[in-house]
């Protein structure tokens, strides 16, 4: 996920996660935005997913651009 911030695709991938979580908010996305633990914890709160398994989903996400 820091590749896809670093190049400045946040914006892409930030709708795409809203897209696939939507219990997100735009006010998670935005605090989240260059803070990948804030997002998972998010992710574990909403959805209870585990940290590996977020961080794996939003690789995921980031390769289908």
């Amino acid at each position: 996920m820091n590749e896809d911030i670093a190049k400045g695709n946040w914006k892409q991938l930030s709708g795409k996660i809203k897209q696939k979580w939507g219990k997100l908010t735009d006010d998670d996305l935005k605090q989240a935005e260059g803070n990948q633990e804030y997002l998972f914890g998010k992710l574990q709160e909403h959805y209870g997913l585990a940290r590996d398994k977020a961080e794996q989903h939003l690789k995921e996400l980031g390769r289908h651009h």
